[in-house]
């Protein structure tokens, strides 16, 4: 909440008189402290034992966990919207749910025990967050992990190889639909019953495994629209760069979910709850 917020609640709820400017420097002193606190649990996160070491109340080794990471653009006062970046570690359940298309029950991986961390500042400052509340959990102890995220460089170029790199890497399914549906929009106008049908034919390779395949059909399609083939050229190379975090067949039958789900909706509460 704003300090002015803040304000309003103290005095109505709990008949405090705490001026705007107070709550502040209260936020300012505390924030200190707390800020303190965290970067010596941070310390503390990477002197632990490295992966694979088995050490008191670690998780048993069948446990599935995973982390996932995205970014939410927050107002600051006085300082207009910069990025938060949120991350979050979980562990992973298996739960029965319905299929969307025969209406049979299935059993499939979720995310469960689910908490966040959340850093204003780069890759290397939300890295170090993430790990040392990862460590917390028992995650360095765990016999299989993913890392679960969107297509952002920041997430697999600097986060990851640092602090995650023995985990399985994931893009979020559903952004990768989005980018089947940016080409099909491109070619065919949103919207259109075409558009629709040529994202229903591509998800069953990019599904399978087979972005290559999706990135190969996109590229031949920049060579029949040459008005639209820069723009094309790059959902190509999304898919591209991004095949081997695409194996959502594999990994659903290795028992691990395939949405980012769980960090979007912490993401959702803080962009709302700033708004």
């Amino acid at each position: 909440m704003t300090p002015a917020e803040t304000e309003t609640i103290l005095d109505k709820l709990g008949g405090i008189t705490f001026s705007d400017t107070s709550v502040w420097r209260r936020v300012q002193t505390w924030g200190a402290k707390i800020k303190a606190l965290e970067e010596l649990r941070q310390a503390a996160a990477t002197a632990l034992p490295q992966r694979g070491t088995v050490g008191p109340g670690a998780v048993p080794l069948s446990q599935k966990m995973g982390v996932g990471m995205d970014g939410v653009m927050i107002p600051l006062r006085k300082e207009g919207y910069a990025e938060l970046k949120v991350g979050c570690v979980f562990e992973v359940a298996m739960r029965p749910e319905l299929e969307a298309e025969t209406g049979e029950p299935v059993e499939r991986a979720h995310a469960v025990h689910t908490t966040y961390t959340a850093v204003l500042g780069g890759p290397e400052a939300l890295g170090k967050a993430l790990w040392a509340e990862a460590s917390r959990r028992q995650f360095p102890y765990c016999y299989d992990t993913e890392v679960i995220g969107d297509g952002a460089k920041w997430i697999w170029q600097n986060v990851v190889p640092e602090h995650f790199s023995t985990s399985r890497q994931v893009v979020d399914w559903y952004h990768a639909t989005e980018h089947l549906y940016t080409v099909a929009h491109l070619v065919h106008g949103e919207g259109t019953a075409e558009a629709t049908r040529w994202v229903k034919v591509m998800e069953k390779p990019l599904y399978q495994g087979q972005a290559w395949e999706v990135s190969n059909k996109i590229k031949d399609l920049a060579q029949e629209h040459l008005a639209l083939a820069e723009k094309l050229q790059t959902e190509a190379g999304y898919f591209e760069n991004n095949r081997r975090r695409m194996q959502y067949l594999e990994l659903r039958e290795d028992g691990f979910p395939i949405g980012s789900g769980m960090v979007e909706s912490g993401c959702k509460q803080i962009r709302f709850s700033s708004d």
